[in-house]
């Protein structure tokens, strides 16, 4: 199943589920309730697919990029959190700020929360999940380290544009079969296998809620691998995962002043 939201041509945003190139409004993610009549994904604008209460970073969790870094492995997942006003959705334009430095795109893998959880075992993890999606974790490596005595992941990951996510929500998949792709400009510059997670999202899941109270629609980007590089602008940046679909934007400059 396959859950999106989409604004349609009058302004009306609409969330439900695709079948047959029809989105079918339901009456909140997740839900079984309909809530009017279908409505034809053609010519309508895809949003990113759900509106997170909370969007969930994690750092190091894969084997290949640990083993690269020399880092050890982690107990408990390592996490930042991107502001909502970073949050993007498929096609979008992404504006750099004037003197930000290195930027790079990170293709990953998002988890979408289904249910309300808190202190929950891997096992009711595995429940609490509504399905997957595409993130470009996009995140300014100059501005991250620039002060030596505080990094500043929530800075340096939260400028507008940062969180893209979508196309949709898939439900029915293995997220031991995906492979993370990113294309730029058409050739491919990062591809590894979600299967290389160190921690699995059942179990991020289960250990995130012994931080915090994880809520329907909550996304967390599982973490990216080898692979990450610079952007510029004028690049189109494209993380595909076959299953899920593919998430392209654009990247755009902002003059200085």
């Amino acid at each position: 199943m396959e859950w999106a939201r989409i604004k349609t041509e009058s302004g009306e945003v609409l969330t439900g589920v695709i079948q047959d190139g029809m989105l079918h409004p339901r009456a909140a993610l997740g839900a079984d309730a309909t809530a009017g009549d279908p409505v034809s994904m053609a010519g309508n604008t895809l949003l990113p697919p759900c509106e997170p209460g909370k969007f969930i970073g994690l750092w190091n969790n894969f084997h290949a990029a640990a083993e690269r870094n020399k880092l050890d492995i982690p107990q408990h997942p390592l996490f930042f959190l991107k502001p909502l006003s970073s949050l993007a959705g498929p096609n979008a334009q992404v504006a750099l700020p004037p003197n930000i430095g290195r930027v790079v795109y990170e293709g990953e893998l998002g988890i979408v929360i289904g249910k309300t959880c808190k202190n929950i075992s891997v096992d009711a993890a595995e429940s609490a999940i509504l399905g997957y999606t595409c993130v470009n974790d996009i995140t300014a490596l100059d501005i991250l380290f620039e002060d030596p005595s505080f990094p500043q992941w929530t800075r340096a990951k939260g400028y507008d544009g940062f969180g893209v996510i979508g196309p949709v929500i898939q439900t029915d998949l293995n997220w031991r079969d995906l492979t993370v792709k990113v294309m730029v400009n058409d050739r491919e510059r990062q591809s590894y296998p979600a299967s290389d997670m160190i921690m699995n999202p059942a179990q991020i899941v289960s250990q995130l809620s012994t931080d915090m109270t994880l809520e329907p629609g909550d996304v967390i980007a599982c973490g990216t691998s080898i692979g990450a590089r610079p952007i510029k602008a004028d690049m189109e940046i494209v993380v595909v995962i076959e299953g899920i679909g593919t998430l392209p934007v654009t990247i755009t400059a902002t003059d200085a002043d």
